[in-house]
């Protein structure tokens, strides 16, 4: 059975710094691209960043410079470490799988982790 955990989510002040974390488990890891997700209240889930099994990656505009995308295909995780944290970067973060290569629909991504909460305030 696919599963996707995230953790790492936390209450922290602006300008400080976290790591997320998405561990995988019952599928073959280095095979699937992984990408994190974001939806904050009121608003549609977007996309943050992802990394392919080649381990390109991309990221949206408003992380660029801040945020950084890795994984450790050993032990089965992704990392998303977030630097310069903004009051607009509160949401819940969600990790989602794809065969090899990223996409940037919600809706081309079949497996989806249950989210951590990221709280950015002073």
């Amino acid at each position: 059975q696919l599963q996707l955990v995230e953790s790492g989510g936390d209450l922290v002040q602006p300008g400080g710094s976290l790591r997320l974390s998405c561990a995988a488990s019952g599928f073959t890891f280095d095979d699937y691209a992984i990408g994190w997700f974001r939806q904050a209240p009121g608003k549609e889930r977007e996309g943050v960043s992802c990394i392919s099994t080649d381990g390109s990656t991309n990221y949206a505009a408003s992380v660029k410079g801040r945020f950084t995308i890795s994984r450790d295909n050993a032990k089965n995780t992704v990392y998303l470490q977030m630097n310069s944290l903004k009051p607009d970067d509160t949401a819940v973060y969600y990790c989602a799988a794809r065969k090899y290569v990223c996409a940037a629909s919600v809706s081309q991504y079949a497996y989806w982790g249950q989210g951590t909460q990221v709280t950015v305030s002073s």
